[in-house]
């Protein structure tokens, strides 16, 4: 990871409560307002959600769970993907009962709550673990770079599908983004902070 990535997740979470506290004002309204009369009913954005999808996150999570379990035998990065994920399901499960915010007003909406958008925050979360790992599994600059730009574009269009969609509101998306930026960074402090006491005690 750069350097400029952590302390990067102290701006997110800044972004994150000031979300928290203005998404009601006529301001941040008028914002998701705007950013929806841009991206509403834009077909090919709202194709990204089923990359955001529960059941698919789930798969391609469990699939990097046992491989690094059969064939890596790292049993700190699994800890990692769980911390990650399962912990991270949960703050956004919790963050959503907290502030109860209702989606927008559409026929057949979904029931659960909108603020923070799940398919933002986890969208983040799980992309971004699956670039980390890569990371740090090859050496070569270019592909590190490669996989990073597509996980951030990727999570990028997860999110704004969700307001193409009538999902949720764009401050819900800003949310879900910011504090899964912050979650996923510390869960990579605690696991660079176990690789660094798993080397010394091996050194």
């Amino acid at each position: 990871m750069k350097r400029w990535a952590y302390p990067l997740a102290l701006v997110t979470l800044a972004i994150f409560l000031v979300m928290a506290i203005n998404f009601q004002s006529p301001s941040f309204m008028a914002f998701d307002e705007q950013i929806a009369s841009i991206v509403r009913g834009n077909e090919f954005i709202g194709l990204f959600h089923y990359l955001g999808e529960t059941v698919f996150v789930v798969i391609v999570t469990l699939l990097v769970f046992f491989y690094i379990w059969f064939r890596e035998k790292n049993y700190r990065a699994m800890l990692y993907i769980v911390l990650t994920m399962a912990v991270g399901t949960t703050i956004n499960q919790g963050l959503k009962a907290l502030f109860a915010r209702p989606r927008p007003e559409i026929l057949e909406q979904l029931t659960s709550y909108s603020f923070p958008s799940g398919h933002s925050q986890m969208g983040v979360l799980y992309l971004f673990m699956l670039a980390y790992l890569f990371s740090k599994i090859t050496t070569n600059h270019k592909r590190i770079t490669i996989v990073w730009v597509a996980a951030i574009v990727l999570a990028c269009l997860i999110g704004l599908s969700r307001i193409a969609e009538s999902r949720h509101f764009a401050t819900d998306v800003l949310a879900g983004w910011s504090i899964g930026y912050t979650w996923f960074i510390i869960c990579v402090l605690w696991y660079e902070q176990r690789e660094r006491k798993f080397k010394k005690r091996n050194s």
